[in-house]
């Protein structure tokens, strides 16, 4: 019997035939790309893992979305790591969702270290200012991108309409339009209203084109995907202690009132109630980092999130650059810049490690279910849902990158800060044009767009253009 270790290998190749170091590759090209929040970051995916890459269909990478999106904390790490499990099993998932963050990690990280040694540079601040023109176009894209493949209907386009509505104007708390949409999309089906079905069938049995984008992972469920007592058992008891340990240690070890321990138990609860992604809790994370524990200052935490808007990776990364501060201003007995990255890199883990936990626990009933044609409908109609709240968060980075003011408007029933048109942002709003024709006329890359934005803020601040 041949047992070389290229037979080995062969023998070991999952059936789809992507081996891990392709997958390693891949995902590192997902994350280095990951610019523009959750709707850049899932359009990303979408654009290489289902059109270039072929590795997971359509419907699929929607039925994954939609599970996402119901769960707390950064929706799009967590699709990363739910698709990665699904091609390569627990460590596939890993992989993924732990690449998704290093760049993110880095960044802020080397950004905290500027910003805490020097202060705001202003030659770096010029590169995020033409950083931000190149993501509005990105994130604008996805929309479109997302849009054109979900709304089949004219009931979707109008339950889009309605979520886009309730975020956006009304301040409709975001759990209240995912799961309000879910509960019309089953309800509708278990009427006999065939709406809010999904694309009809999966992949081996369409007809036409749309079935080649299913023919790496195929339809079937995977063995390891197949859910078990057991296998849940083990995942929770692994995630827990990961996630828990090192909360009650630092708490045993230092006492509440020490600042490690408030970062770990303060980000641990928003790791449990970080529905909507980063923009639905960064309100209340702001409040209590600079009015309750005094760690920032109003216009610091705008600063964080001007970085975790214009770095690699998760919009909710602003959290590290939080605990950084935090543990930089009260170092104890270690040296500033020593007490902010150990403060960082805790403020990520307890942050993140939860998200393993939602995805290794539920995924597998998540598939196995993937056939009900209630959870279907009520899927399909989260999915509307969704890119009502993807337009919601293009809105909102629009208005903040080519504006610079906003006015609160509150009349009842109406909710929501408008840009002060006044104040609009002739650069930004140029450099944001010139992006979106790139992308949309010339079908620039995103690398391309991104560097020649990037460039152009600089030459603005060298030209003296940027006040």
């Amino acid at each position: 019997m041949n047992d070389t270790p290229v037979a080995r290998d062969v023998a070991n190749m999952p059936a789809h035939g992507v081996t891990m170091r392709e997958a390693f590759w891949t995902w590192m090209r997902v994350a280095a790309l990951s610019f523009g929040g959750p709707a850049g970051q899932i359009a990303v995916m979408h654009r290489i893992l289902v059109e270039e890459k072929r590795w997971i269909s359509e419907e699929r990478f929607l039925h994954a979305l939609n599970y996402c999106m119901l769960l707390p904390g950064p929706e799009a790490q967590q699709l990363a790591t739910y698709i990665g499990w699904l091609m390569h099993r627990t460590l596939g998932g890993i992989m993924a969702g732990g690449l998704f963050v290093v760049p993110g990690i880095i960044s802020i990280m080397a950004l905290s270290y500027v910003y805490a040694g020097w202060g705001n540079v202003p030659i770096i601040a010029a590169l995020f200012f033409g950083l931000k023109a190149a993501v509005l176009a990105i994130v604008i894209e996805a929309v479109v991108r997302i849009g054109r493949r979900s709304l089949k209907n004219r009931a979707l386009i109008g339950l889009a309409a309605a979520a886009f509505i309730g975020i956006f104007f009304l301040n409709v708390p975001f759990p209240v339009i995912v799961f309000g949409a879910a509960f019309i999309g089953f309800a509708a089906q278990t009427m006999g209203v065939t709406a809010f079905q999904g694309n009809g069938g999966h992949g081996p049995s369409k007809k036409g084109g749309e079935a080649v984008v299913d023919s790496l992972l195929g339809d079937e469920l995977p063995e390891h995907a197949r859910p078990t007592v057991a296998r849940a058992l083990k995942s929770s008891c692994v995630w827990l202690a990961l996630w828990l340990i090192p909360v009650v240690a630092l708490l045993a070890a230092l006492g509440g009132t020490n600042v490690f321990s408030q970062i770990a138990v303060f980000f641990s609860k928003m790791a449990m109630v970080t529905f909507g992604g980063a923009y639905a809790v960064l309100a209340y994370v702001a409040q209590q980092a600079v009015e309750h524990y005094h760690w920032l200052k109003p216009s610091e935490m705008l600063d964080g999130l001007g970085m975790a808007e214009t770095t690699p990776g998760p919009l909710i990364m602003v959290l590290q650059f939080v605990g950084f501060m935090a543990a930089y201003r009260d170092p104890g007995g270690l040296s500033p810049m020593l007490a902010g990255t150990l403060g960082g890199l805790l403020a990520t883990w307890v942050t993140f490690t939860p998200c393993f936990l939602w995805i290794f626990l539920g995924a597998p009933f998540v598939e196995q279910l993937r056939g009900n044609k209630a959870l279907n409908a009520a899927l399909s109609a989260l999915t509307a849902a969704v890119v009502g709240v993807i337009l919601n968060l293009a809105i909102w980075f629009a208005i903040h990158t080519v504006f610079r003011q906003t006015v609160p408007v509150r009349a009842f029933p109406l909710s929501f800060d408008a840009p002060l048109l006044t104040s609009v942002d002739g650069w930004a709003l140029a450099l944001s044009v010139a992006a979106a024709v790139a992308i949309f006329r010339f079908k620039a890359g995103m690398i391309q767009t991104l560097a020649a934005c990037c460039a152009a803020g600089v030459v603005l601040y060298l030209a003296g253009a940027l006040a």
